[in-house]
């Protein structure tokens, strides 16, 4: 649980490599496409969108809303802020957001993928924007960011054991949600894990080269 989170080498190959194969895989009508079509038929026949079970499903879906990320964020920085006297956390965090809204729109709208229930027998089209997970992407990076705060300040345990679950637990939790309800296919949450691990790292390695050099924000940190 004292880690901070950043990405080993290894992953971020792993993570670049899944997502571009699963990428072209879905540019050349592969196999995942069929596999996506198969899982989306079943959570067609579960009906949860139409079921006593949606809010449940839905509010789960949330772990990687972007709203519910920011707010625990939001009141994160501020104690860190407050009682550390450093800006170090929330200029992560903003990096860290940028770095998210950038990527992972210019994707969707590059590739413009449907979602499952679009309109129409097609896969890609211009109003598409499913591909990547925007709420994988956004639990895998920004809870990322959240665990490394907590580990790095130095946090109580309990508040680092509740966000290393989030950084772990949260994508997996959203994903399957997502899926479940038939929002997305499972290869966008697939290649929107990847890409939020990608991105952990690039902010991490902002981090060791500009964001923590940058005068004054050091002031407060804990050597954890």
């Amino acid at each position: 649980m004292s880690t901070t989170g950043r990405p080993q080498w290894w992953l971020l190959v792993a993570a670049l490599v899944i997502g571009s194969l699963v990428t072209a895989d879905l540019f050349g009508s592969g196999w995942l496409e069929r596999l996506d079509l198969q899982v989306s038929e079943v959570a067609t026949d579960w009906g949860l969108e139409e079921s006593a079970a949606y809010p449940l499903f839905w509010v789960l879906t949330q772990v990687g809303g972007r709203g519910t990320i920011l707010v625990v964020l939001a009141a994160l920085v501020g104690y860190l802020a407050w009682r550390r006297r450093t800006w170090l956390p929330l200029v992560r965090v903003l990096t860290a957001l940028a770095l998210l809204t950038v990527t992972v729109y210019a994707i969707k709208f590059g590739t413009g993928r449907t979602a499952p229930n679009f309109p129409g027998s097609f896969f890609f089209h211009p109003d598409g924007a499913s591909f990547p997970s925007g709420h994988v992407a956004n639990a895998v990076l920004m809870w990322g960011v959240a665990r490394w705060q907590a580990v790095e300040y130095g946090l109580p345990a309990p508040v680092q054991r509740v966000f290393w679950w989030l950084s772990v637990a949260g994508p997996v939790v959203t994903g399957v949600a997502m899926v479940s309800l038939d929002f997305h296919w499972v290869t966008d949450a697939v290649v929107g894990a990847a890409v939020g691990i990608l991105l952990l790292g690039v902010v991490h390695a902002l981090d060791a080269v500009v964001l923590s050099r940058w005068a004054g924000v050091r002031a407060g940190r804990s050597s954890a």
